[in-house]
């Protein structure tokens, strides 16, 4: 019986060795393939330079999505669109004036925050919500009804430790709930830099506007709130409207289990402010280049994998959502077992993943990358957060992941959904870099015999939810569709 087990222990070692070995030889092709032959960097200056901003609705935005199925269709795949009906939005004139008095106001320089109303004009006091978080209000103690909330993007410098971090449309929500009739929020970014993004939870218009300022400005406002009142006036037309938007999907149908499926995606869309090179720019075309490295080395995959591009990320998770209602009324998002998501992804230094069983593999993986480049950290995180593409497989319980611990080029996060997210900010190697280690991490996951984790429950993911902190996230945003506690058995 001893020499059975251990013949078996080293007929399983010896397979083992062998899957090893093979991801090995592909991983080496991916890294020779990207490092010299990598279209991303191109593509995406191409694209930035002929089409500009790529807003979900707009003539850009078509195509944006007219671009990338072209490209997906050069390298030889079965491309389709996947059409959406998606409230659009977009800025027409704004103006934001701040003064002692409501007749002593000055222009502040300003950018509308979206789905702020069609048309809106309104002048009242302002009031220090401080981070904008509940507590805030709690403290305040009802005083900011009927007034303008003036609230810090993220949490103020001297704030106590685990000061929690909300979205800038979670604190939007937040203040209109409490009786504001209008949001100021400051943005953190030195030098008046503007930023722009949904005040919306839900993708639909609010009811109050909301309007970003500059540091420096917003700044000035709180200083002088010390003292003596303040008055604002926001005024501002906006255009809304149903249009339809497109994702792009191309497929590679799997060899051995076809009916499971990996997702790899990253939102196409940006914001109208510039060419969004950065947001998301080098998450969506680093997606694009990982199914050209595909058809390039010809590139074995078991499971099918889905390269998909959403739109409408920007003002809600629109396309993304819009993926899974699809899967599920099918009846086939079961047959998704993992999503990849690329959201500014950056030369990564290891790999994210919403299930911490997913740690040997992944660390396997990173163990033969950093062999083949020591720039390659092999880190490894695990952790759940919501607003951006894996959230709606996330709240279906599929596992998500993605590149880890690198950083944004050129120091791009300043210009996050500002002005100044153009291309000059995107470094070669740093997105090459995303494309080499995520068509590693895509071939693995598409190629592994068995994955250590499967979609949760819903008694397992309103846990693991609760379990990661994003309860109280998800319930201001009106996605909590839980009434009871958990089961303490689960």
């Amino acid at each position: 019986m001893k020499a059975l087990i251990g013949l078996s222990l080293l007929l399983s070692c010896s397979l083992s060795l062998t899957a090893q070995d093979n991801f090995n030889k592909e991983f080496s092709a991916i890294n020779r393939d990207v490092q010299s032959h990598s279209a991303a960097y191109s593509n995406l200056k191409a694209a930035s330079t002929e089409i500009g901003h790529r807003l979900t609705g707009s003539e850009n935005g078509a195509k944006a999505e007219t671009y990338a199925y072209n490209l997906l269709k050069s390298y030889g795949y079965e491309v389709s669109y996947q059409p959406f009906e998606v409230e659009s939005w977009s800025r027409l004139t704004n103006s934001t004036k701040i003064g002692p008095s409501a007749s002593n106001l000055e222009e502040v320089a300003s950018v509308a925050l979206a789905h702020s109303p069609v048309q809106a004009q309104v002048t009242a006091e302002v009031g220090d919500l401080g981070n904008g978080l509940a507590d805030d209000y709690l403290k305040d103690q009802g005083k900011v009804k009927g007034k303008i909330a003036l609230v810090y993007l993220g949490v103020l410098p001297g704030s106590p430790a685990g000061t929690p971090r909300l979205h800038r449309s979670e604190k939007a929500a937040l203040a209109i709930e409490n009786g504001a009739v209008g949001v100021i929020i400051i943005n953190t970014v030195k030098n008046n830099v503007l930023l722009t993004g949904t005040a919306s939870v839900t993708g639909k218009l609010i009811s109050v506007p909301a309007v970003c300022v500059g540091l420096e400005d917003g700044t000035k406002i709180k200083e002088s709130l010390k003292t003596t009142p303040a008055y604002a006036s926001l005024t501002m037309t906006n255009f809304s409207g149903l249009i339809k938007a497109r994702n792009v999907v191309a497929t590679l149908k799997g060899k051995k289990m076809p009916q499971e499926k990996i997702v790899v995606g990253g939102h196409l869309d940006s914001w109208d402010l510039a060419t969004g090179a950065i947001d998301n720019g080098i998450g969506s075309f680093a997606v694009i280049d990982q199914a050209r490295a595909f058809k390039k080395l010809k590139l074995n995959n078991d499971r099918t994998i889905e390269f998909v591009l959403f739109m409408g990320e920007e003002q809600g998770l629109l396309g993304s959502k819009a993926y899974v209602a699809a899967a599920d009324a099918a009846g086939k998002l079961d047959e998704v077992k993992y999503m990849l998501n690329y959201d500014m992804t950056n030369d990564p230094k290891g790999f994210t993943t919403s299930r911490a069983e997913m740690k040997d593999l992944f660390t396997t993986w990173g163990a033969s990358i950093n062999k083949l480049d020591t720039g390659f950290k092999n880190l490894f995180h695990a952790a759940a957060g919501l607003h951006s593409d894996h959230q709606p497989f996330l709240m279906h319980g599929i596992p998500v992941g993605g590149g880890y611990g690198g950083k944004l080029p050129n120091n791009a996060g300043a210009f996050y959904h500002s002005n100044g997210d153009s291309f000059s900010l995107v470094d070669e190697q740093g997105l090459k870099n995303t494309v080499r280690y995520s068509t590693m991490l895509t071939y693995a996951l598409a190629n592994t015999a068995t994955l250590p984790v499967k979609r949760q429950s819903d008694a397992e993911l309103q846990k693991f939810l609760i379990d990661s902190g994003l309860e109280l996230p998800l319930k201001i945003a009106g996605e909590w569709r839980w009434k009871e506690e958990p089961d303490a058995k689960h």
